[in-house]
């Protein structure tokens, strides 16, 4: 063998790089294939079932059409719905080998790389904002100084409303 051929870099090392293209990892061949024409010319339909479940001023422009198997295409639809930016809606379409008549099968909403996820969980102890710690400290001073906390009215209120009534001179009524 030529010591040539063996180093990286030579011309038949980089046409056998080019020949064989890389498959991800766990991805079926077959799913990795062009979505099936007539499915993903189907926008119109897959738009007027999303339309079922949700307004149609909710519904953005038609964003993809990606392959899930053979016969099998999700159309994605930018969605405009309040609160739930960066998501989109999905409707799955499905047809029968040799057949013309679109099928829907499933429809949705789905979160994006762009929509707005919950923060990174913080343990309690760690979640004490120095805000927080300055509301505390006023209750904290009247303890230290032995100073009874007045209670407020809606403290008074809840008592009332929950325990046994009571006189201003703490017995029941009718005793």
């Amino acid at each position: 063998m030529n010591p040539q051929s063996e180093q990286p870099g030579t011309p038949v090392q980089e046409q056998a790089a080019k020949a064989a293209p890389k498959r991800k990892a766990g991805v079926p061949v077959w799913r990795t294939g062009k979505p099936d024409a007539f499915l993903a010319a189907a926008v119109d339909t897959a738009r007027t079932a999303v339309e079922g479940i949700t307004p149609a001023a909710t519904i953005g422009p038609h964003l993809a059409a990606k392959s899930e198997g053979d016969r099998l295409v999700t159309h994605l639809f930018e969605s405009r719905l309040p609160g739930y930016a960066g998501w989109q809606w999905y409707a799955v379409l499905t047809r029968n080998s040799r057949s013309k008549v679109v099928t829907v099968n499933e429809l949705g909403l789905l979160p994006s790389g762009d929509s707005i996820l919950a923060p990174e969980w913080v343990p309690w102890a760690e979640r004490v904002r120095p805000e927080d710690e300055q509301q505390q400290e006023p209750e904290a001073d009247a303890q230290e100084t032995g100073e009874a906390a007045e209670p407020d009215a809606a403290d008074q209120q809840a008592d009332a409303a929950a325990g046994d009534p009571q006189d201003d001179d703490g017995t029941q009524p009718g005793a």
